[in-house]
C-alpha cells in the first residue's frame, strides 16, 4: 500500500471534482455556499492553476486534496481551503495526514510562515470543533451578505510564535 502526497496536475481534475463534490455533499444539504461544493470540473482546474492544491494518494487513487492559497483581503495568512476526503476514506485518518502535511512541510518549512488560516462554516454542526481540536481559534467571524456567516479560524504552527500578525477583520467587518 503506497501513499503518497503530491502536487494536483491537470490530469487530476476529473477525480478531484469526483472527490470534492461526494464530500462537500452535507455541505450542500445545509445550504452552505461554498464554491467547492457546487464546483464543476472548469473551477476545479483553476483551482489547480492558480493555487497549490495537494492530493493524498492511495495506491494510485486520489482519496484526499486540500489546496493551500491566501486570500488577502481577509487575512495576511496562508490558507488552506477546499479540504475535502473522499466518503469511502473517512475515518482512517486521511483528512489528518494531508493536513498535518501541508501545514508541517508546506506552510511552516516551505513558506516559512508560522500560522495558517482557514474559513469555515459555524453553521456546519461539527467544522469547527474539528478545526478547534487541531489547534485553529476563532480569530473573527464575517457576514457574507446573503445570508452566509463564515468563521475565520488561525492556527499557529511554531509554538514560539508571538501573535504580531494583524488581521484585516475591521477591514471586513466594516465592509459587511
Amino acid at each position: 500500500m503506497t501513499e503518497v502526497i503530491r502536487l494536483a496536475t491537470l490530469d487530476d481534475a476529473e477525480r478531484l471534482l469526483y472527490v470534492t463534490l461526494r464530500a462537500y455533499e452535507p455541505i450542500r444539504e445545509l445550504d452552505i455556499k461554498w464554491p467547492a461544493a457546487t464546483a464543476n470540473i472548469e473551477l476545479v482546474k483553476q483551482n489547480i492553476t492558480d493555487f497549490s492544491c495537494y492530493v493524498l494518494e492511495k495506491d494510485g487513487i486520489i482519496i484526499a486534496t486540500v489546496t493551500v492559497r491566501t486570500f488577502a483581503e481577509v487575512s495576511d495568512l496562508t490558507c488552506v481551503w477546499w479540504f475535502a476526503v473522499d466518503p469511502d476514506y473517512k475515518g482512517f485518518g486521511y483528512g489528518k495526514k494531508i493536513l498535518d502535511w501541508v501545514e508541517e512541510v508546506v506552510i511552516r518549512d516551505q513558506l516559512n510562515q508560522p500560522a495558517v488560516g482557514l474559513g469555515t462554516s459555524p453553521k456546519h454542526p461539527w467544522l469547527v470543533s474539528m478545526y478547534e481540536r487541531r489547534g485553529y481559534k476563532r480569530i473573527f467571524e464575517t457576514n457574507h451578505g446573503d445570508g452566509q456567516i463564515g468563521v475565520f479560524m488561525k492556527k499557529n504552527l511554531l509554538p514560539e510564535y508571538k501573535d504580531n500578525q494583524t488581521e484585516k477583520q475591521e477591514d471586513v467587518r466594516a465592509a459587511n
